[in-house]
């Protein structure tokens, strides 16, 4: 049977014994809520749907296309169990699901977790058994709850401006992961260039001798190129797990080896042997939380259009995870974004990760590395990932192909006046910065997008200030904006929306940048910028375009261009305005692509170019005046 989404969730952390529950489900749909109270869970209640998961029931690859409001949504199959499966812990991993789930198995609460946009997993060693077992997960969501985060999914029944078809339930991968008794937890890699080291911290359950090894392949250079000259996604990118069974091949036997291109290397000697092993380190009697510093005898740096990644092998007593990690550092010195000691401009887009057929989930995972590919092609070397947490494939993806991506989270719909709404945000949040931390693509932290005032009450500060607090106490080594555009309270980069389409006046923003640190901005009168501190545009342009002269059906910002001329002469205009001011740190152009009604992306929704992609190469591949200093 043919698996949707078959490749591995955690390409970062990944083991051996798994198994794929994607495919085919029994749904109900149980908008009062009641199904608790009907015993949905237990195995003689009726459901009268199927549907694919894990795309959401909104969509056409779930098989459902329900566009109405679902408030909540019931999902049943059954697994088989081998009793050799049964040794140790047994979990139950889900990619995401919107908003609030109750996971039962066998007819018994397993646990519950909220929040619509990071992967949870519960332990259910209790519950399983050796045979047959029914897995049901319930899932509420209500998009016009104010202490719900929604990001952009519709409040309203049709999508409008720039809020589109709502995601309720599951819409990533559901697996079963089958895991020893003494296991590793967790692991986090500080990499320092400077040093050549990595230091690897791992958190483990049990006592036992816990070894990590650190590989290198040049092959991953030779075949998967991945610059932005190119535009090339080099081999079709898989790893090294079967994608039909969801289980590794090795039956017991050391793993080969995963590269970053899409290949697999045959054969991988163990570590010692030359041109492979670049680092290595062991512990004996290891628990709790151990951390060792490993000298790499190679370094390769993590760049724009460069993954160059380090796979790594952790063993903890019977327990392999396979991981990876990229060398690099990201800094701000004055006005300019360092990376590696080197000043780098952020020619970034919008991606905002809908997708015509599977709205929050991408269809396949070439789907995924695609989207980089495309955005790559026209010259820009990374992503705002916009109101949305992206799924960690998609990171896999950015980090082998050198693909600089901002995380942030989809606050939108979430009363930000309230002090309380903390609750509803921050666990969460903390969740996607811990998961995603060993992610070199990420270059910066971004909890909120446009905290504009709800029902005439502004934005409780506090609360945006504790969250800008707590990203640094959890991940002190990159630079985080605490509210994308406004309205800032406490962030390392000063960042503005400005849609402004008339060139002369755009410039006319930021003509007194570089001789009075001064800006000109709408939000002026609610936040201020200090003089020296590091300056990004992270929202322009959006030029409404829907591939044809004025449309009906487009929605964008500002008038519309009349010809595909004045298309060209508007964003190239506005683009080398940032560009050639030396205090001007990076852009990002809204948007990638067009997104059902809002028709302003550099492609359109089914991801067809509207103009060559060498146009927009040839703009944003100039030399940033700031790159220069």
């Amino acid at each position: 049977m043919s698996i949707p989404r078959p490749e591995h969730p955690k390409p970062q952390f990944r083991r051996e014994n798994w198994l794929n529950l994607n495919g085919e489900w029994e749904f109900t749909i149980d908008n009062g809520r009641s199904g608790q109270a009907r015993k949905l869970f237990e195995d003689g209640a009726e459901y009268d749907l199927r549907i694919n998961v894990p795309f959401c029931p909104q969509s056409k690859l779930s098989g459902l296309v329900h566009k109405d409001f679902l408030y909540g949504v019931w999902y049943r199959r059954k697994v088989q169990i081998d009793p050799s499966k049964l040794q140790g812990h047994v979990y139950i991993h889900i990619g995401a699901a919107d908003w609030k789930s109750f996971v039962y198995v066998n007819g018994k609460l397993a646990g519950t977790h909220e929040g619509g946009y990071v992967s949870f997993r519960m332990d259910v060693t209790e519950t399983v058994r050796a045979g047959e077992n029914t897995i049901v997960i319930y899932c509420e969501d209500d998009e016009r709850d104010p202490m719900i985060p929604r990001g952009k999914q519709s409040e309203e029944y049709y999508s409008h401006g720039c809020d589109y078809t709502r995601t309720t339930g599951i819409w990533q991968t559901v697996w079963l992961e089958f895991v020893p008794k003494t296991h590793i937890e967790s692991v986090k890699y500080y990499p320092d260039p400077k040093q050549g080291t990595v230091l690897v911290e791992a958190v483990l359950q049990g006592t036992g001798s816990f070894s990590a090894e650190v590989f290198y392949d040049e092959a991953q250079e030779r075949n998967f190129p991945g610059n932005a000259e190119s535009g090339g996604l080099g081999k079709e990118p898989r790893d090294c797990l079967n994608a039909e069974a969801g289980r590794n091949q090795t039956n017991g036997r050391r793993p080969e080896h995963c590269l970053h291109n899409g290949g697999i290397t045959q054969g991988a000697e163990p570590c010692g042997s030359p041109g492979n092993c670049v680092g290595q380190g062991s512990a004996e009697n290891a628990s709790g939380t151990v951390r060792m510093m490993l000298p790499l005898s190679e370094i390769h740096l993590w760049e724009p259009g460069h993954g160059r990644l380090y796979d790594t092998l952790l063993r903890f007593g019977d327990d392999e995870v396979h991981s990876y990690f990229g060398l690099r550092s990201v800094r701000m010195d004055g006005y300019a974004f360092l990376l590696n000691e080197k000043a780098l401009f952020q020619r970034l887009v919008l991606d905002q990760g809908f997708y015509p057929d599977g709205v929050y989930t991408a269809p396949s995972d070439q789907d995924l590395a695609q989207d980089i590919a495309l955005s790559m092609a026209c010259g820009f070397n990374g992503a705002r990932l916009h109101q949305k947490t992206f799924e960690e494939r998609f990171l896999y993806h950015a980090d082998r192909m050198g693909y600089l991506v901002w995380g942030e989270y989809g606050n939108w719909g979430l009363d930000h006046t309230r002090p309380e709404a903390l609750y509803s945000f921050l666990p969460e949040w903390q969740a996607e910065v811990m998961r995603d931390f060993n992610h070199p693509a990420i270059v910066g932290w971004c909890p909120f997008n446009e905290t504009w005032d709800v029902g005439g009450r502004p934005q409780y500060d506090p609360f945006i200030g504790l969250v800008y607090d707590v990203t640094k106490q959890l991940d002190p080594t990159r630079p985080v904006i605490d509210t994308s555009g406004n309205y800032h309270v406490r962030t390392d980069i000063f960042d503005v929306h400005d849609y402004e389409q008339d060139p002369e006046k755009f410039a006319e923003h930021f003509a007194k940048l570089v001789p009075e640190d001064r800006i000109v901005e709408q939000c002026m009168d609610r936040q201020s910028y200090e003089p020296g501190q590091p300056f990004f545009v992270s929202e322009y342009g959006g030029i409404r375009w829907s591939g044809e002269p004025e449309s009906d059906r487009a929605w964008g910002y500002g008038n519309a261009p009349e010809s595909p001329e004045e298309y060209q002469a508007r964003y190239k205009a506005l683009t080398e305005i940032l560009l050639s001011n030396p205090k001007i740190m990076g852009f990002c152009y809204t948007q990638l692509t067009d997104v059902e009604q809002e028709q302003n992306g550099v492609y359109t929704f089914e991801r067809k170019e509207k103009f060559p992609a060498e146009f927009f190469r040839g703009v944003n591949s100039q030399t940033a005046a700031i790159e220069e200093v």
